[in-house]
């Protein structure tokens, strides 16, 4: 769902008499599609549909309604439930955000300790099957075997 599209189900459910506080999963709807536009518009994408400036121009037009969707959002809660009710708003936003970052780092770092781990069994076993031929060989030629 792109950010107007969010924000106008936001407006609606407001006008239906909804409450901010009962609209958490719109609202978050509408928070997940204005990053998900900031980000296309930083990731530089070669497209073969499109010249390099058609697609800086989509991916900076959607950054640039995701914004001002943002903005109309905040208007509306500064209007409804006071500034102080963004702030912490955004203050969750943020903190959330750098716990699951460091979420993902800490299960990327288990993940590459674990491949550690596989890769040396794996090299233990290989070396002790080397090592049970090698004088499983040298017992044979000596005729202790």
């Amino acid at each position: 769902m792109d950010p107007l599209t969010a924000l106008a189900a936001i407006k609606g459910g407001i006008a239906a008499g909804k409450s901010i506080m009962n609209m958490s999963k719109e609202i978050a709807g509408f928070f997940d599609s204005v990053d998900s536009a900031k980000k296309q518009h930083q990731k530089k994408k070669n497209s073969i549909f499109a010249t390099a400036n058609e697609q800086a121009m989509d991916t900076w037009m959607k950054k640039q309604q995701a914004e001002e969707a943002e903005a109309a959002l905040r208007d509306l809660i500064v209007n409804t439930k006071g500034y102080s009710a963004y702030q912490d708003l955004l203050k969750m936003r943020r903190d959330i955000a750098i716990e699951r970052k460091e979420q993902e780092r800490r299960e990327a770092r288990e993940a590459e300790e674990r491949q550690e781990l596989i890769i040396m069994i794996a090299l233990g076993i290989v070396g002790a099957i080397l090592a049970i031929s090698f004088f499983t060989y040298v017992g044979k030629r000596l005729g202790v075997l």
